[in-house]
């Protein structure tokens, strides 16, 4: 009787066993339905990839299992409206749902309107689960406390929910990303740089280059400095004139009064020229907007407290901007805005530009522009853009675009979570090549350094060996010296659109009044904020006590136009490869 309890006793323990492992094979595993979408959009969208099809598979599986406490969830995330983010608001919400169940509202407005949506979080408001912004408000970011840490939040609250392989020192922003605390603020989702474009089948042709040599004595060929630029601009404006029956101009850019112009400034117009101090990503003391930063605090703007706004270097800067865009650029671009200069040289007439998006890759690659070959193959390149008079070696010689993850602290625990796997999913190894394929906005190493690119990197002009190269760290966003980037962005447009193209003003009166009013919104933040990196302004002095001192902000060159200086392109390219 009593081995027959013993029996009985036994067979219940072995079938409690058997059916908490059907349980558990229910909520530890993918289902079958999971599973099968997974799969079906990595053979079908999610090629190329660094991954083979089992690790995206295991990596889809993991997701599948960390979403389940969020299924049936409906969150919200907003970017700027460029093709990367399309792709992502079209496609890569849609397939988020399917693999997860957790649907996703990818809205895409302009760049502005971002930074008002997180302007109106910041102060309260729960508009959105997670944002796409600019790595330029990682200044804002660390000192308003709105932000979480994400180097906390993946340790903490977001462990669980943390891609096991997401793999942060292959992101080529993270440094973009990270405060002067040594945390991480924000994800890098894409990147693009500022970079010089211009017609490498028309600086390649025998005619035009012995034309150039004749009357400027060097070679035609990449310019490094602004004063080669200036001879290109004015050589294919007044010289060449036109090109196969179309008039040609040595130059574009736009100036129409709209805040996008500001990007032309506070996206590093100042750096190119040689504004601020040696250092990576950003000079220090003085950044690349002027600003002087003693260690993480901010101490002025203007040149009497130790800035660069309105120094000698500055008003070269924006007075070159002008000159060109008046004596080189169609006509027409003093109306432009951003959005619709960006692929203006698809048309055929622009010789060059000194300061191109490279955002702009996909629209000037279509097979059939007057541009590219039949099968799309670019008649164009990419290069570094060339160094103002001011510029040192050592210095940062551009600006790149960073749009970042960013989620905020009033966000609700699980809608945070759920946005956070739908951010790490947009960039994770399983979609990222297949994404930079179709925005051309690179944010890995591993995408980069593929075998795959390096079958196609001659389809793009340049862009890959760019990010290839070690050249690339002199290409950064807006740094920390800037404490509040939404207060301060507009100021630039403002000013010097409403003054210099309306000519009321001259380049040093505009400076003085933008000068003044960084150094007013530093002082307004130091009153009304405490803590270590809170700005605290140098009291005013002689500019001549700043001029006379070595570095930044420089005293005015006795000649700021030295001689032109260009490169062949092949031999850039060789030199990037070193």
């Amino acid at each position: 009787m009593k081995s027959q309890f013993n029996l009985t006793i036994y067979a219940k323990f072995i079938f409690l066993i058997f059916i908490s492992l059907i349980l558990l094979s229910f909520t530890a595993s993918p289902s079958i339905a999971d599973t099968k979408a997974a799969r079906k959009w990595i053979n079908k969208e999610f090629q190329p990839s660094t991954l083979s099809k089992a690790k995206q598979t295991k990596e889809m599986k993991w997701l599948i299992n960390a979403a389940k406490p969020f299924k049936g969830m409906k969150i919200k995330v907003v970017s700027e409206t460029i093709a990367t983010h399309v792709y992502e608001s079209k496609v890569l919400a849609k397939a988020f749902y399917e693999i997860t169940g957790i649907k996703v509202i990818h809205d895409l407005t302009g760049e502005g309107k971002v930074v008002q949506k997180v302007q109106n979080q910041m102060k309260g408001a729960k508009l959105y689960d997670a944002y796409i912004n600019d790595s330029d408000l990682i200044g804002t970011h660390y000192r308003y406390g709105k932000v979480v840490s994400l180097t906390d939040y993946m340790k903490g609250e977001g462990k669980k929910v943390t891609f096991p392989d997401l793999d942060i020192n292959d992101f080529i922003g993270k440094s973009f990303c990270t405060a002067p605390d040594g945390k991480l603020y924000q994800l890098p989702d894409q990147q693009f740089a500022n970079l010089y474009w211009f017609r490498y089948d028309w600086f390649s042709r025998p005619d035009i280059k012995r034309k150039f040599k004749a009357k400027y004595g060097y070679e035609l060929g990449v310019p490094v400095n602004w004063s080669a630029y200036d001879d290109i601009a004015n050589f294919f404006t007044n010289d060449i004139k036109k090109i196969d029956g179309k008039k040609v101009y040595g130059h574009m850019d736009y100036g129409k009064r709209h805040f996008s112009l500001g990007w032309r400034f506070s996206d590093a117009w100042f750096s190119m020229a040689g504004v601020g101090s040696k250092g990576f990503p950003n000079g220090l003391p003085v950044d690349e907007w002027g600003i002087r930063a003693e260690k993480c605090v901010p101490v002025g703007a203007s040149v009497s407290r130790g800035g660069a706004v309105n120094s000698p270097a500055a008003i070269y800067s924006i007075t070159k901007f002008t000159e060109w865009l008046n004596k080189y650029a169609p006509k027409e671009a003093r109306k432009l805005t951003f959005s619709k200069a960006g692929a203006y040289p698809a048309k055929g007439n622009i010789a060059q530009q000194i300061f191109w998006y490279t955002a702009f890759t996909a629209d000037m690659v279509k097979p059939g522009l007057p541009i590219t070959e039949a099968d799309g193959t670019p008649k164009w390149r990419m290069a570094p853009s060339p160094h103002g008079p001011y510029w040192e070696k050592g210095m940062k010689l551009g600006y790149q675009d960073c749009g970042s993850w960013t989620l905020f602290k009033n966000t609700n625990s699980n809608r945070r979570k759920a946005a956070w796997l739908y951010a790490q999913f947009c960039v994770s190894k399983t979609v990222s090549l297949k994404k930079f394929l179709v925005g051309l906005t690179p944010i890995r190493n591993s995408d980069l350094n593929s075998k795959y690119l390096d079958k196609i990197a001659k389809k793009y002009g340049g862009l890959i060996e760019f990010y290839r190269s070690p050249a690339r760290i002199a290409w950064s966003p807006t740094g920390t010296n800037v404490p509040d980037y939404p207060g301060m962005a507009p100021s630039w447009w403002q000013e010097i659109g409403h003054a210099t193209f309306a000519g009321k003003r001259t380049p040093k009166q505009v400076l003085d009044s933008l000068a003044k009013k960084f150094d007013a919104r530093l002082g307004k933040l130091q009153r009304e904020n405490k803590g270590s990196c809170v700005p605290k302004l140098n009291p005013q002095r002689k500019e001549s006590y700043w001029l006379n001192k070595p570095g930044s902000p420089k005293k005015k060159l006795a000649n700021e136009k030295p001689r032109g200086k260009t490169i062949s392109y092949e031999k850039l390219l060789k030199q990037w490869k070193k």
